[in-house]
C-alpha cells in the first residue's frame, strides 16, 4: 500500500480567488480528481498530458453486473476506483484541517499513484508537491495506537426499529440508512471495532466530534448532508492479520466522500 499526503492551497486572501477551497467543498470534485491519479492504460496512452478535462466515461459507474456486487470482468478502470477496497485495489481518503487554517489531503492506496498526471492540468490547487511513500505496517497484540478517523455513522432501519416515541418504523423506511445519534456515536465505533474482531477502543480516551458534511449533487444540482463523526484516541489491537485488513477496507459507509481511512500511529 501507499499513504499520500496533499497539502492543498486554501489562499490566506480572502479577496483574491481560492480555487483550492472551492475545489474541498465539492466532494464529488474531489473524489474525481483523486481518482485520475489511478488512470486505466487506454486513458493515459490517448491523453498522456492530461490536456483533455476529466470525462464520466473514464470511469463508469454502470459497468455493474445485474446484481451490483460485482465489476464487469474485464474492466480495468473501475478496477481501482469503484471497487471494493482491498490490499488489490481502491483507495481511501480524508481531509484533515491544520493549523493556521491550512488543509491536507491523506490517501491510502493499494497501488502507487501517479499525482503528477492527476495534477497535470490542475497544480493550482496545491500548495506544495504531494509527498507519497509506501505503507506496509506491522502490529503486535495488545499493542495501543493512536489512531484517527472521519466516518459516517448510520444505521440501517428494520421492520422492529422504534423512533423515540416508541412509533413502528413506516414500511417505506425499512432497510433505509439513518444518521446515528450524537450520544451513540461513540457506541457505533465500539461495535464496528467488535464486529471486526481486530481492534478494541477506550471511551475514556476518545475524542469525538460530531458534524455533518455537505455534498452537492451535480446532475440534479440538489445537495444533501450526511452525519460526520472525527475520532481521535487510542485503540489496542486484539487480532493483528485482521486489523490490518481493517486499515485496507476502512470503516462505515460513504468512503467515497472521504470517510472510513483510519490513521494509526504508535503511542509513544
Amino acid at each position: 500500500m501507499y499513504i499520500s499526503t496533499l497539502l492543498i492551497d486554501v489562499g490566506a486572501n480572502p479577496d483574491r480567488p481560492r480555487p483550492g477551497r472551492l475545489w474541498l467543498r465539492n466532494l464529488y470534485h474531489v473524489h474525481q480528481r483523486l481518482c485520475m491519479a489511478f488512470p486505466s492504460a487506454a486513458r493515459k496512452a490517448a491523453d498522456p498530458q492530461f490536456l483533455a478535462p476529466y470525462r464520466p466515461d473514464d470511469f463508469p459507474e454502470h459497468r455493474y453486473l445485474a446484481d451490483r456486487k460485482r465489476l464487469e470482468v474485464g474492466c480495468e478502470t473501475l478496477r481501482h476506483v469503484h471497487a471494493r477496497r482491498s490490499a488489490d485495489s481502491g483507495f481511501l481518503f480524508r481531509i484533515d484541517p491544520l493549523p493556521g487554517g491550512r488543509v491536507v489531503i491523506v490517501v491510502q492506496s493499494a497501488l502507487e499513484p501517479d499525482w503528477d498526471y492527476a495534477f497535470h492540468n490542475a497544480g493550482h490547487l496545491l500548495a506544495a508537491p504531494p509527498d507519497c511513500g509506501p505503507f506496509d505496517p506491522r502490529f503486535a497484540p495488545a499493542e495501543r495506537l493512536r489512531f484517527r478517523l472521519l466516518a459516517n455513522p448510520t444505521r440501517r432501519l428494520r421492520a422492529d426499529s422504534r423512533e423515540k416515541d416508541g412509533i413502528p418504523v413506516a414500511a417505506r423506511w425499512v432497510g433505509k440508512r439513518v444518521p446515528v445519534p450524537a450520544d451513540q456515536l461513540f457506541d457505533w465505533l465500539a461495535r464496528r471495532a467488535a464486529a471486526s474482531a481486530s481492534f478494541s477502543v477506550d471511551a475514556e480516551s476518545t475524542l469525538v466530534v460530531p458534524g455533518y458534511v455537505y455534498v452537492n449533487w451535480t446532475r440534479d444540482k440538489k445537495g444533501y448532508r450526511l452525519r460526520s463523526a472525527r475520532y481521535d484516541g487510542f485503540l489496542t489491537v486484539t487480532d493483528p492479520v485482521r486489523f490490518r485488513q481493517t486499515l485496507v477496507e476502512g470503516v462505515g459507509p460513504a468512503k467515497a466522500f472521504g470517510f472510513g481511512l483510519l490513521s494509526v500511529a504508535r503511542a509513544s
